[in-house]
């Protein structure tokens, strides 16, 4: 009998661990600052200052760059100069003051954990033509959710006034919601218990996001329902709340709903759902410049004297025969 009941544990026990969620966890991912970065000629193997110059993590990963050349340098986020805009003199890049390593020797390191998506540039405040970017980049489900990311199966979605007297009943378009898309919330009221649906019902019609409150309009609803059209700015999860519901129209419509003479005031509903980061809403991925080679060099070199002393030749040639003739 005790062997049964110690195995009949063990069995609980396998059955509970496996039933438990797998954790997701961040990586860690590793810019090399290669031998010769702090030439601006770089006249070495590699082919970029950072390596590699573009990296693509997503959020909660860490980015630790190594410094394997022979100077020191800085990550700092930010718009560089590129591997000309320096020379003048006048411009050495322009931080926006999001990271910075601050000083860092050769054979050193340094990391920043990306927690939200976005395109993020950086570059070398003591070498100014380095340059390199972080693309930060959350997977958009194909689904709609709710606040806490579990899925909605079905549009619309019903909610029920606390009295259980009214129904309201909610979609939105596109299901799932990104920032600066345009997005329709479209709603009916009805009455739970007879199905009727409730025209000349005032609202006010609510966005929280954060925790903040970013819209808010007064609504009369028609035969049919009413919509909204709002353009998130910020990712984030969302409140849509329909406050202060009452009837506009006369006491007998009142009695129909509530069966009493009271008019409705207070009541309220609320639902959730999460904006998601829109890839083309970001600044764009930059072009970084590829290193100054010593062989580019030697071409523009003979583009910039060659080709103008072959010119100029030329034209000292047909004056000598310009003047013969």
């Amino acid at each position: 009998m005790k062997f049964f009941l110690v195995l009949l544990i063990i069995l609980s026990a396998i059955v509970a661990f496996s039933s438990q969620p797998i954790p997701t966890y961040a990586e860690n991912r590793t810019v090399s600052i290669p031998f010769g970065a702090y030439d601006p000629n770089l006249n070495t193997p590699t082919h970029t200052w950072y390596d590699p110059a573009i990296i693509s993590i997503k959020s909660g990963d860490t980015v630790t760059w190594s410094n394997d050349d022979k100077e020191a340098h800085t990550v700092t986020s930010g718009i560089g100069p590129g591997r000309f805009g320096w020379m003048s003199g006048k411009k050495f890049g322009e931080p926006n003051g999001l990271f910075d390593s601050g000083r860092f020797m050769p054979g050193e390191s340094w990391s920043y954990t990306f927690d939200k998506p976005g395109t993020f540039q950086y570059f070398c405040v003591i070498h100014p033509w380095m340059e390199g970017a972080v693309v930060v980049d959350d997977k958009i489900p194909d689904y709609p959710t709710d606040g806490f990311g579990n899925r909605i199966d079905k549009f619309p979605v019903l909610m029920y006034t606390p009295d259980d007297v009214i129904e309201v009943d909610l979609t939105w378009e596109p299901n799932v919601i990104k920032t600066l898309d345009e997005t329709k919330f479209i709603y009916q009221f009805y009455n739970k218990k007879t199905g009727v649906n409730l025209a000349n019902m005032k609202y006010d019609f609510v966005l929280i996001q954060n925790g903040e409150e970013i819209f808010n309009s007064e609504g009369t609803t028609t035969v049919g329902g009413d919509y909204r059209n709002f353009a998130f700015t910020e990712p984030g999860e969302v409140i849509i709340k329909f406050k202060n519901i009452e009837s506009g129209g006369a006491v007998a419509e009142s009695r129909s709903i509530s069966g009493s003479d009271q008019s409705m005031t207070a009541r309220q509903v609320e639902f959730s759902t999460i904006v998601y980061e829109n890839p083309r809403g970001g600044s764009a991925v930059p072009v970084i410049q590829p290193a100054q080679r010593l062989d580019l060099q030697y071409e523009i070199l003979i583009a910039i004297v060659v080709v103008p002393g072959i010119l100029f030749a030329f034209v000292i040639y047909q004056m000598k025969k310009s003047k013969k003739d």
